[in-house]
């Protein structure tokens, strides 16, 4: 009889122990994306790593200030340098688009790190007007990249604009409604007018501001100048 009471004993502490244990995987498998605006404010913060997961090329063309580079399409120069990237820190990271980035942030958190992307890259960074260290205008987003993400979101707002472009800075606040809006559901892709020229022919653009609203990979809506909140919703509903 004592023998079994001390058997329950062990099995009730095991018990306690094993819940009292944080699930290791919890905090680390979920992803977090972040529009430019928030991204900026998050890489404020004493310590931060910020990495641009582009090439050497693009990184001279324009960079986050403070970023570090590693090229996510070279497995080993990725891997080589990430490796001495600090897991107790959060790792802020961005390509042009959000594709490479997005898929490095996997990597990355399957490695132990805490990761942000920017939503929307370096183009999304500069069609909110946030400074750019280095030549910002020498680096267009790649057809390939563009590609990739609306190939791996359910629902995208496209918007093709320019920070000099006037009805382009009226959209904004509408723009800004309609993430609050829409959460996380609704992947926004900014396009730059004074840059992306081979995104720009490949959607067949005409005029700044051309907003495109992709489900499953499919252009559903195309609308250019200015545009009501109601009827982005709107069709963001059907």
């Amino acid at each position: 009889m004592k023998c079994k009471f001390i058997t329950c004993l062990l099995s009730l502490a095991v018990f306690f122990v094993s819940c009292a244990q944080p699930n290791a995987n919890n905090n680390q498998t979920e992803s977090l994306t972040l529009p430019a605006v928030a991204f900026k404010e998050a890489i404020q913060k004493p310590g931060v790593q910020i990495l641009d997961v582009r090439t050497a090329g693009e990184y001279a063309g324009g960079h986050i200030q403070n970023a570090l580079q590693a090229n996510w399409t070279d497995q080993k120069e990725f891997q080589d340098r990430t490796q001495h990237l600090d897991k107790k820190t959060t790792v802020y990271v961005y390509c042009q688009a959000g594709g490479r980035s997005a898929a490095a942030q996997t990597y990355l958190i399957e490695q132990g790190y805490k990761v942000v992307n920017l939503e929307g890259g370096m183009s999304n960074w500069k069609m909110n007007g946030l400074p750019v260290e280095g030549n910002a205008n020498a680096v267009q987003m790649r057809v390939d990249d563009f590609d990739k993400v609306i190939s791996s979101h359910d629902l995208i707002l496209v918007d093709i604009g320019a920070t000099w472009c006037p009805p382009c800075r009226k959209m904004l606040p509408t723009i800004d409604k309609i993430k609050v809006t829409q959460g996380e559901k609704l992947y926004f892709l900014a396009v730059d007018g004074g840059v992306d020229m081979d995104v720009m022919k490949k959607v067949q653009f005409e005029v700044l501001p051309t907003f495109i609203i992709y489900k499953k990979g499919k252009e559903v809506w195309r609308k250019t100048g200015i545009v009501e909140e109601a009827e982005f919703n709107k069709v963001f509903a059907n």
